[in-house]
């Protein structure tokens, strides 16, 4: 794979992820969607799908990590990290983009959610149970614990992502596997697995890019009432999936290789 089929593949796959991950979150989310409150398990599903959409899109490109977590435990699982700064790269624009997508396609529902006096709590108080706290669309954007305590949260983000890579890192054990395209449905299905299992206390974000990415955009757009973007807790969805994709990394070199 070259440099720029590298950072295509991976700029066009994350931005996918994140417009129809993103999408499905907005969808639930905001007012005056046709799926409003249809819940978590349509987030879930919704997510999965995501993952697969994107994947199979930037499969031939790029190899589809889609996932700074998953690119650090295949260059642990490897020793290979000449072309790890140029995934991030292209990960984290990518999220950027997706999110910005988002916001274009919903950009009606945005106005009339951060408009709504029910869904604000009014004027400077959509984030006001804490200063700098997530205001009332960042979910469509990030994540954020049900129970802000950051041990346990960067615990669960950890566990999380070391079982979504090791389960990817494990695929090319099965002959056929990989060189079927399977492999990325079966990537998909345990992202829905993971979401119905572990994503209850932090939303499973899984993913660095996937946060921080439309973290930035929710920062930067133009958006009324929007709340703060929770930057002492983004750190959180950042580091534990790269601590969960090394160690995953690791645990492959130690059982599998």
């Amino acid at each position: 794979m070259s440099s720029s089929d590298i950072f295509l593949g991976e700029t066009i796959g994350t931005a996918v992820l994140i417009l129809l991950g993103g999408g499905v979150c907005a969808a639930v989310t905001l007012k005056r969607s046709k799926a409003v409150g249809a819940g978590w398990v349509a987030i879930t599903f919704g997510w999965g799908f995501a993952v697969l959409t994107a994947a199979y899109i930037a499969l031939g490109l790029s190899g589809a990590h889609l996932n700074p977590a998953v690119t650090v435990g295949i260059a642990v699982q490897s020793g290979e990290w000449g072309d790890v700064p140029l995934y991030f790269a292209g990960q984290l624009l990518g999220a950027m983009a997706g999110a910005v997508l988002v916001w274009i396609c919903y950009y009606g529902h945005f106005t009339a959610h951060l408009t709504d006096h029910e869904a604000t709590g009014g004027s400077g108080a959509a984030d006001g149970r804490r200063p700098g706290g997530p205001g009332p669309v960042l979910g469509v954007f990030s994540t954020a614990p049900e129970i802000r305590r950051p041990v346990q949260n960067l615990a669960t983000e950890t566990v999380a992502t070391a079982v979504l890579v090791l389960a990817i890192l494990t695929q090319g054990l099965t002959e056929g596997l990989a060189l079927s395209g399977t492999g990325v449905l079966i990537t998909a299905l345990v992202v829905v697995g993971l979401g119905l299992s572990l994503g209850g206390p932090t939303g499973y974000a899984i993913n660095p890019a996937r946060d921080l990415g439309p973290r930035i955009v929710h920062a930067l757009l133009p958006l009324p009432n929007k709340g703060g973007s929770d930057w002492g807790y983004a750190w959180v969805p950042v580091a534990g999936p790269l601590l969960g994709g090394a160690a995953a990394g690791g645990i492959y070199q130690l059982a599998f290789a």
